[in-house]
């Protein structure tokens, strides 16, 4: 088990001693990424040796690739003379499960030293081990390649998604429009007939309002706050097609809310649209939103002043034009939302067969001839 030393060892260098892990927070997909060292470490796993956490998320693993000094959240595993330790790590993946009927703790999940060192793991003879290991280790990795590629797939769709929207509300559709300068150093050139406005000049901000629970009268009007829907009301304080967004919390998030709604309380704002087509406003503000989280972090409890994002500069087109934006920004995505909704299925299978494919090689469910094809 490991042991917290004095807070006065610390440091955030490698000259300030062994890198030094208090739980799970510095894990990396298979070995550590250290941020903190120690000078004096109580407990150290030597290079070599398995990561097991004991607290929340109990079972969670990686392997010490040089000598790490350990916190209270971890345990070092080493195998003995008749367990291979690269055996031991895939054994591991799957008998951690068993702890999950023994983690305790009022505030968190805990596990002792004695509850790990009691798993139940299948010990075949050394020779087996090492096949399942490397069949493991040749196995997991062309899965995890696949897991890779379809996980960087969607980061490209996000950012070709973030780019068509970009492109939309700044330059419009016509590639040969006259262009002039926004005079917005970030903005840059904007159509020739398009507004450069304030914000406040385009849509407004007003703070949601309370709306206590005894105040409530049954009906079909959605009460919205920065969470989503929290009930129904039988009458609107904002008329719909509306955007609300998060004063706190979910900032730069904007949904579109269709029909009439209660904007509930003070952590939202409900948007007022000035006659703009809400959605082509709603990917407008999804383009700003860098500057509400620039704007967020000034102040000690990270949240958006109206009065400071009022003054944001933007452009805006007439409102025939929006229409038509918004009409190519919804066909376009939706056929990269359509690319993401298959992809993502397969990340989970592909994830769900690594789990299966360990727990059937550990478990002594594959035949030899399968692991060694």
């Amino acid at each position: 088990m490991g042991q917290s030393p004095p807070s006065s060892g610390y440091g955030n260098s490698p000259s300030d001693g062994l890198p030094f892990l208090q739980g799970t927070a510095d894990f990396g997909a298979q070995t550590p990424e250290p941020r903190v060292f120690c000078s004096t470490p109580a407990k150290v796993a030597t290079a070599g040796l398995i990561l097991f956490s004991v607290r929340a998320p109990v079972g969670e693993l990686n392997i010490a690739d040089q000598d790490y000094g350990i916190g209270r959240g971890l345990c070092s595993v080493q195998g003995g003379r008749s367990l291979n330790n690269r055996f031991a790590w895939w054994g591991l993946h799957e008998a951690k499960n068993q702890l999950a009927w023994v983690a305790t703790g009022s505030t968190y999940e805990a596990v002792s030293a004695e509850e790990v060192s009691n798993i139940g793991i299948c010990h075949p003879s050394n020779q087996e081990q090492r096949t399942i290991a490397d069949y493991l280790d040749r196995e997991t990795a062309r899965l995890d390649a696949l897991v890779a590629a379809k996980e960087r797939l969607l980061e490209l769709l996000a950012e070709k998604r973030r780019a068509l929207i970009t492109r939309a509300v700044t330059r419009g559709l016509n590639p040969d429009a006259p262009l002039r300068s926004s005079g917005i150093p970030w903005l840059g050139e904007i159509p020739a007939h398009w507004e450069v406005k304030q914000l406040k000049w385009a849509i407004t901000f007003q703070r949601g309002h309370d709306l206590p629970a005894d105040d409530r009268e049954e009906g079909s009007v959605p009460i919205v706050t920065s969470c989503g829907v929290s009930g129904t009301h039988a009458r609107a304080m904002a008329r719909g097609p509306g955007i609300v967004t998060g004063r706190y919390g979910t900032i730069g998030q904007f949904y579109l809310v269709a029909e009439d709604y209660w904007p509930l309380n003070t952590t939202l704002y409900s948007i007022n649209l000035r006659a703009n087509d809400p959605r082509f406003l709603q990917y407008m503000l999804i383009h700003l939103s860098p500057l509400f989280l620039l704007n967020a972090v000034k102040s000690a409890v990270p949240g958006v002043d109206r009065n400071d994002i009022h003054s944001i500069a933007t452009a805006v087109p007439p409102l025939p034009e929006q229409h038509g934006i918004v009409a190519h920004v919804a066909s376009e995505t939706a056929k990269l939302d359509a690319l993401r909704s298959a992809a993502e299925p397969t990340i989970g299978l592909l994830k769900e067969r690594r789990a299966a494919l360990i727990a059937a090689a550990v478990t002594g469910q594959l035949d030899s001839l399968a692991l060694v094809s």
